[in-house]
This record gives C-alpha cells, structure tokens and sequence, in this order.
C-alpha cells in the first residue's frame, strides 16, 4: 500500500507551465496539438496527470500488443502514486493476434482481455484505453451489445437461472462438474459454482427458488466456502456472444446469400442449415451490426497517438497484411477488408477529427501548423547494481534541490535497500508499508530528516524518468539492478512428492473408471444431492458390477482416486460386498514385498556408499549465482536448494529433476557444475543429441564467460582429431566441463577427477549406456533432468529409491502454447507461416521421412517464396548438421525443415511456430518435446499438429493428440507423463512383472501401496 504523502511529491508536476497548457487546451478542445520532450517513463506519467487533472477519458493508440503490454503496469502504477484512476479502469484492448481470412481463431487470452476490455469500455468504467493502432481500425458492434457481456449477481435479487446459464455458455464459460479454473461453471439443484474471468476466486450462489439466497467465495482447490459477498460480477471470456441470429448473418453473408425475414425465420434457417462456429468465426461478428468503431463507443474522449511516424508505418504493415490474406483466401467480394477495418485514410480522417494530442519522444521540426508543446525530461542513469554509485547520484539530487523517489520491484528488495541506506547514512522515507506493518517505518523514522529526503517504494515502474523543471528524479527497478522482475514476494509451497502424480478430480468424466480403496473398482456415474434430514449434501455415484451403486460424500473423496492404467486395459467391475477386491489387494501386496527386498539391496547400498562432500558456498558462488539476469522462480530456487543439499552430503547425490520444457532446468544444472568446479572438482555433461549437446555447450559458455572455467564438447560435431585431443586435455584434468552426446560414455574417456553427472533427458538413452550411467552413479553426484520423465524414472522418484525436485512455475511473461490439430492443408501451412515471418519470427517444420524431406522443403518454398528455407536431419555430415543449426540459430533462414533431430535442445526466443506432419506417428513424450521448441519467450506461440486429410487414426494416436490439444496450459509435462503411464504401463521399477499388477489396482493405489510397503523397510 502506497502511503499518501507520496502524492504531494508529484504536486510540482501539475504545476509545470507545459502540463498547464496541455489540460487547457484539452479541455478547452482546442483541436489537436503536439506534445514532444517525452522519454517512455514520463508518458506514462504524464498520461497518468492528463486523466487526473482533465477529468475525461483517454484513448492511448500506441505501436502494437507490446508497446501496450508494457505501457499498462506502469500507468497503473503512477495512477496510483498520484491518486488518479483506479487500476481496473485502465485497460488494454488488444489487436487480435492472428488475421481474418486465415481459418484461425484468436488466443483465447486474448478474446479474454478484448472481451472484458469492451464491456468496461461499454459501461463507462474504462478510464484510460491503450490501444494498439490495428484494433483501433476494427469495426465494432453497438454499445450494448458489449455491456450486455457480463451479469452482476446481486444478494436478495431474482433472475432466472435458465437464461443466466444461457448467457455464460454464449460468452464462452464451460460447463463442468467440479468448478476449479476461471470460466467454469457447474450447477447443481438450487447452487451455481461460477469462476469468473479475471476474480481471485470461484463464487458459490445459492438461490431459494429464482432468487439469491447468498454469494459466498470458496477455495477450488478444497471447494469449502469462506467469505461472504453482497455481488458477484461475472465476466466474459470472448467478445461476441455465440447466437443463432449471428451465426445466420454471417453464414448468410459468407455464403453469398441474404437472409431476409423475422428472427423465428432466421432461426429456422440456421438450424436446417445446421449453421456452427468454425475456426475465424470472430472476425466476422461485425458484419451482423457494425456501427462504429471504438472511437464511437468512447465519444468524449481524448485521443492521445504516440509517435505517430512508428503508427503510420505500423497502420501501412497492417493494411498490406490483411489485404494479403484477404488475397490468398480468394473469398472476394462476398467479405473485403474494408467491411471488417477502417481504411488507412478513413482512420487518420477519423482521428485527425478528435480532440486530443500526439506524443513524441524528439520532435521535428515540419510543415504541420499544430500548436507544439515541450517538455524537459531527462532518462535516469543505470547503475548495473552498484549500490554506491547509485546512492552518490541521490545525494546529488537532493544538493539540487530535487525530490528523489526509488522504486523497487518488492518488499524483501526494499528493506534491503532501506538497510544500504541505513547502512551509508542517507537518510530516507518509506512510501510503502513493508511486512511488518508501520513498525519499520517507525524504525527509520529517525533518518527522515529533511522535507527533500528521499522516497523507497514498491510499484513497477521498470524505467525511471527525470524532469528538472519539476524538481523530480525517479529511480525504476531496471535502473538499479538491470534486469528485475516486478513479483511480489510469495511464500514458499511445500509439496508432497506424490501430490503432482495422484490424481485430481478436475478431467474426471461421467463413465471413467475410479478406485474405492474399500470397495473396488467403480464406474463414476456423477454427482448427486440427498437429503439427509438435516439438509441436502453432494455425493458421489459409483456403479459396480450387477448395476450396484454406491453413495460416497464429497467429504471422503480421500477414498477415491481415478483409475489409471495401461491404454486400452478395460478393467472388470467388483461385486459389492464379496471378498475379491480384498484378495486383489492381498496378491499385489505379496508381490510388492517380493520387489521391497530387491529394492532395498538397492537402497542400502546407495546408502552405504560414500560420495565426495562439498564445502558450502563461498564468495565466488555468491557472484556467480548474482550474474544471473533472471530472478529465479519460486520452484527453482528450491531445486538449486535441494541440489546443494545433496552435494554437501557425504552420500552420493541421485536426483531427478523435473520441469517443464523452458523452464529454467539448465540454470539449476549450472548452479551445481560451479559448485563442483569450485571445489577442483570435473563435471560431464551427458545429452542425448548432438544438436542438444550443441546447444548446452553454446548456453555454458556464455553463461561462465566471466569466470576461468574451461568448457569442451565432444560429439560429432568434432573430427577424431580434435576428440582425441581434448580427451588427452580432460585426463590432464585441463577441462572443467565436458559436454557430449552417449560418445561420453566410451571407455577412452577417463576423467582426472569427476566430481558431477549431469543427464540431460534420461530416456533417450539405450539400455546399454544406462548401464554404464548407472556404474559411474556408485562413484559421483548425478543430476537427471527431464520434462516427461519416462513411467519408471517417476516411479522410483515416487517411492523414494530416487530424490526428486519438481519445477512447476512458469518464468515471467510465459504464455501457453496454442495448439492445433489440423489436416494437411496448403492454405493453413502458408497463412501459419507467413504469420509467423510477418512478426519477424522462425518456423520449424517437422518431417520425419529423410527420403522425402527435400521434397516438402521445396513445397515450402513455393507456398512462401520469401521465406529462407533450410534442410536439417541426422544423416547430414557433422560439419554440414552444425551449419545448418548454426545459421537457424543466428536468423540466417526462416523455416528449418527437419526431423525429430530438433526435439531436445534447440532453444530459440525467436522460432514460436511449429508444424509437425503426421503427428499421429509420433509418441506422447516425442511430440511434448517438439512441441517445446516454441514458445520459450513472452511472445504467443503456435503448434500445428497435421494428419493425413484421409487417414483413420488408431484410438492410441487420436488419445494422443487430443492429450496435447488438452494440455496446453504451462508446466503440463508431469501430467503428460502421468497419461503415459495410461498408455504405455508403468512396468517395474526392476523388470516387466509388475504391469499385471498395476492393471489389477490402478496405478494410483498401487504407487500408494508401494510407499505404505516400501516405507518400514526402507526406514
């Protein structure tokens, strides 16, 4: 919370005669006029002051997604400061992130964001709109139409539930049993579970007849309610409600045809046309009832352009690329441009009309006769971190008379500061309550001296700004410590290992098969409520053999877990009230202690041996750990933990680590190759591609480039010369860090003194090489990283014979992958490649036939002529396949056709689209893997999976890829390994005779029994 006194510090700011005479003339509406003079941070401020003090609404039209993405936060947070508009009324109205014509639909985050944008815009609630230049092209429907989006749900008010769950299914809610992620919904009798868009938790409604009894808020995760409310606002997830009447006009408009009559008749017609949505339907929503754009549903407002020359060519860009695909769709005049976006001309009449300014960083000096009004601002300095320096600069603000604010991304990174100010006596303020309440404040009371003493608060505002006329300096997060990410501090989660792996309810399906740990297997046969005298309570139906049910309430769901199992193992239902289930349990429990014994010869010589200790972290680790330009996510932080546990342990370490693709893995490894180099110890590094042992070799060496390490590769990317050479410089103990693909496993290679194994995607290695892996283990730490760790690997993590860290938060600014299933289809593959290169990115196009891959790339290049196309597979030659990847890597080509050769290791921030044809020939984990290989940056990136128009799918491959298509939410990898246990069966953890057993009892009750089995012995 931002104490009030901050505000008086930006009194000074009204006061400047340029921001004077920039509100009078607004609200004077004077025309339009020029402001220049503005560095980035101050026109957030000064955007923020505009609002304030002219009271009106703004429309900001800024470059792209981007450029607003960024801006929004930081208005938010000077909006704040100064006490002007709320956070929720400054919002973001995103351009859509593919184009019409292309039969591609828009991220549904972004039909989010558009739709809840449109509504408050629609009621008067938006105070400040950034808008991209494209979407303020868009034609736009009536004013109601979008304030008619959301419902308020009132306290002792009526409605009638039947059009209330109509009006969430057309916004775009669904309908589930369990309500546990925004926009579901699930009603039972009288109680309607909703989680509305953009709420911090689900909302429990309970009516009495039609009206509203209560609203209480309820945790998903537990489902129990806490607190109650008078309101619940629900709010839409896409723009355009899905109706019959829209469905008709557009059907009738893109068919060439024109619908006349009432709306009984258009109905009628829709349905015995059997009229649906398809892929770009969105787009055409307009066509029904255009009647303005959003200029016209903000009529008072003030437009503000910002730096119109990067709009101008930005509108230009845009105009050509919709005009392109309206070209290629070959749809004519039955849909133009035109009917969907104003025309470059039409916008820049538009909004030369409007009262309102442009805004510019340097202004040059032209023909316009607009009034130009400047402004002094100045960028702050950076100080890469130097404490020191950054503290000289504030005294010599405060010498000139200067107010100073510093701006820190957290409370833990304000206390610090405020201690290095303690600790170099400059005196200052806090703007912000830190943890402990008023009680640190009061501490340093005492140093406030001065009025100009300087401000510590917490806000994002990444850049600062200076404004001498003013009297202000702003110091923002990246000024001080270069690249800071503006989070919140969160507690630490502590997690049970089993907890990622045993099954939640939330894909739990009427007609699934569960486990009754007393009674069985079961049908689940949905949720019913019984009145118990005392009140109705839920239960579970479960259906066993001769049609008996069974009624468990929801409060002993901890007797029940979902039936897992290998694919296509249909299990037989128990009979109520026999002894058989109790036998099942009896015969797995024998062979279980069977295994135990196996398994304990194991632990106790794992136990047993005694590996090399490593000193705690010294001051070189401290700096190496701080050359880190990311702040680690929570997860992270804990695996690096947990990582030095293990190697200051006397015991060998063997941990498994799993994370999602991207998700910073290879940062934890490095963490444990300096510690071990730290000690003159050697680390190998085990890959299991020459592509992936590349890029790990790329990726250590800039990131040890400030320290004396030596870092070599061997593979086949080297001739035998160079291996022998540096084979003779690793037994010398000349290299710190070897990299390489299975060649390291080769009884040439000797180490001088190894101190750490890191195994990069453990599966990928034959029985053979695990043997030898296994060899090496007795002697050395060994860390294992793998995004789907293969059934067994888990397995043995779940019952402790393997430690195991888990990384689940995705890094800052991740957005999930959207994936597609699709036929081959030539219009598809251009317009998701001409996408993709019109945003300056890279494609992969993966083709898994090397007889043939010369062929598709030719095909390529007809389809897309300006595209750079190159070949990669893992026939080529070494120095050929390093080429080719290299060139990929530095943006020299736009398409890399290749084989599977890419599915672990390419790491390019550029490359967010990928095309993998015949998916339904790849594996669970192969395709995951590829499927990884985008959408490692903050940009929205897309997977293809492409099948035969023709072709039947198997029910494994079609299981398959609709698991994709389902698990496309960030950090899906454990779930996706959890669902090859289902296709593939676990098998043992020391030989194949388990399955049957798995079979028998589902694998989640037989990993539970193992650990009650396993645990007294191995303890």
């Amino acid at each position: 919370m931002v104490l009030p006194f901050v505000r008086d510090l930006f009194a000074d700011v009204e006061k400047l005669p340029a921001f004077s005479r920039v509100t009078s003339l607004l609200r004077a509406n004077a025309g339009r006029f020029r402001v220049s003079g503005l560095n980035p941070s101050a026109k957030a401020l000064l955007i923020s002051e505009l609002q304030k003090a002219a009271g009106l609404p703004l429309i900001l039209i800024v470059r792209n997604n981007e450029a607003a993405d960024e801006l929004v936060p930081v208005i938010q947070a000077y909006c704040e400061l100064i006490g002007g508009a709320t956070s929720d009324s400054v919002v973001s109205l995103p351009t859509r992130d593919v184009l019409p014509f292309q039969n591609l639909s828009p991220h549904p985050e972004i039909q989010e964001q558009r739709a809840i944008a449109l509504w408050k815009i629609a009621v008067g609630s938006a105070s400040i709109v950034v808008v991209p230049v494209a979407a303020s092209t868009m034609r736009l429907r009536a004013a109601d139409s979008y304030s008619d989006l959301a419902r308020t749900i009132r306290r002792a008010e009526s409605y009638d539930t039947r059009a209330l769950i109509e009006h969430l299914n057309s916004v775009g809610y669904n309908s589930t049993d369990v309500v546990e992620m925004p926009g579901e919904y699930a009603l039972r009798g009288g109680i309607l579970d909703v989680y509305s868009a953009e709420a911090e938790r689900p909302v429990r409604i309970e009516f009495f007849g039609d009206e509203v009894e209560s609203i209480r808020k309820f945790d998903p995760g537990t489902q129990r309610s806490s607190s109650s409310a008078d309101e619940a606002v629900l709010l839409p997830l896409c723009e355009s409600p899905v109706s019959e009447e829209l469905l008709g006009a557009i059907h009738a408009r893109l068919s060439g045809r024109r619908v006349a009559g009432s709306e009984e008749m258009i109905e009628q017609a829709v349905r015995s046309g059997g009229v649906t949505v398809f892929p770009g339907w969105e787009f055409y929503a307009p066509l029904a009832d255009s009647t303005g754009t959003l200029f016209d549903l903000m009529p008072s407002a003030v437009v503000i352009a910002d730096e119109p020359e990067l709009l101008a060519a930005e509108l230009d860009q845009f105009s050509e690329r919709v005009a392109g695909a309206h070209e290629r769709s070959e749809i004519g005049n039955l849909v133009r441009p035109e009917d969907l976006y104003l025309s470059s001309e039409e916008w820049r009449s538009k909004v030369a009309a409007l009262p309102g300014c442009t805004i510019e960083h340097l202004s040059i000096a032209g023909s316009e006769d607009a009034e130009l009004v400047e402004f002094h601002t100045q960028p702050s300095p950076r100080f890469h971190g130097s404490i020191p320096q950054m503290l000289e600069e504030v005294k010599k603000h405060i010498a000139d008379n200067r107010r100073v604010l510093v701006v820190c991304p957290n409370i833990g990174e304000l206390e610090r500061l405020a201690d290095f100010f303690t600790e170099y006596s400059v005196s200052f303020r806090l703007g912000s309550r830190t943890r402990g309440g008023e009680s640190y404040a009061d501490e340093t009371a005492y140093f406030a001296g001065e009025v100009l003493t300087t401000t510590l608060l917490k806000a994002y505002i990444p850049d600062g700004t200076i404004l001498p006329d003013a009297g202000l300096a702003i110091f923002g997060t990246r000024d001080l410590f270069d690249e800071s990410e503006a989070v919140a501090a969160r507690p630490q989660r502590q997690r049970s290992k089993t907890s990622a792996f045993l099954s939640d309810f939330r894909d739990l399906q009427v007609g699934d098969y569960v486990v009754h740990v007393e009674h069985g297997i079961g049908q689940y046969q949905g949720l019913k409520e019984i009145n118990q005298g005392d009140g109705d309570a839920e239960f579970m139906v479960l259906e066993y053999a001769e049609a008996a049910k069974l009624y468990v309430p929801l409060t002993r769901l901890d007797l029940i877990q979902k039936y897992r199992s290998a694919e296509g193992a249909k299990p037989v239902l128990n009979h109520l009230g026999t002894a058989a289930w109790a036998k099942t349990k009896a015969r797995v429990r024998k062979a279980m202690k069977d295994m135990t014994e196996e398994l304990l010869k194991l632990y106790a010589q794992r136990k047993a041996a005694v590996g090399h200790s490593f000193p705690a972290d010294n001051e070189w680790m401290r700096e190496f750990e701080d050359a880190f330009e990311y702040n680690e996510t929570d997860d992270q932080a804990l695996a690096i933990k947990d990582v030095k546990r293990d190697m200051e342990s006397t015991l060998p370490m063997d941990r498994l680590l799993c994370g999602d693709v991207g998700y910073g893995k290879t940062e934890v490894a490095m963490r444990g190759a300096f510690k071990a180099i730290n000690d003159n110890k050697q680390v190998a590094v085990l890959a299991p591609t020459t592509v992936l042992a590349f890029q790990h070799y790329e990726t250590f060496k800039q990131r040890f480039a400030a320290f004396p390490v030596t870092i070599e590769m061997i593979s086949r990317f080297r001739s035998p010369k160079q291996q022998k050479e540096i084979l003779q410089r690793v037994e010398a103990g000349k290299v710190d860090i070897l990299i390489g693909t299975h060649r390291l496993l080769s009884k040439d290679v000797k180490f001088a003194d190894l101190g750490l194994l890191v195994v990069d995607e453990e599966q990928r290695f034959g029985v053979r090489h695990k043997e030898r892996l296994k060899q090496m283990r007795k002697e050395v730490d060994a860390l294992v990283m793998s995004a789907t760790p293969i059934p067994r690997t888990l397995h043995m993590s779940l019952v402790g014979l393997r430690d195991m860290s888990l990384i689940e938060t995705p890094p800052k600014d991740r957005i999930a992958i959207q994936t597609t299933v699709a036929s081959w289809d030539e219009k598809l593959i251009r317009s998701s490649i001409e996408q993709e290169l019109e945003r300056g990115g890279q494609v992969y196009f993966v083709h898994n036939r090397v007889d043939t891959i010369w062929e598709i790339a030719a095909k390529l290049q007809e389809w897309v002529p300006r595209a750079r196309v190159i070949v990669g597979h893992g026939q080529m030659g070494e120095g050929e396949l390093e080429k080719v990847m290299l060139k990929f890597m530095r943006h020299e080509a736009d398409i890399l056709v290749a084989t599977t050769i890419i599915e672990n290791g390419l790491d390019i921030p550029l490359c967010n689209t990928i095309l993998i044809n015949r998916a339904d020939r790849l594996g669970l984990s192969e395709l995951y893997q590829l499927r990884g290989r985008v959408g490692r940056s903050n940009r929205r990136a897309y997977a293809y999976l492409m099948v035969p128009a023709d072709a039947e799918l198997t029910p494994i491959a079609r299981r398959r890829l609709a698991a994709l298509k389902e698990f496309s939410d960030l950090g899906a990898g454990f779930k996706i390994a959890a669902l090859d246990l289902e296709l593939r069966g676990a098998g043992n953890l020391l030989g194949g005779e388990q399955s049957g057993h798995i079979e028998a009892v589902g694998f989640d009750l037989y990993t539970q029994m193992l650990e009650q089995t396993s645990s007294p012995s191995v303890a």
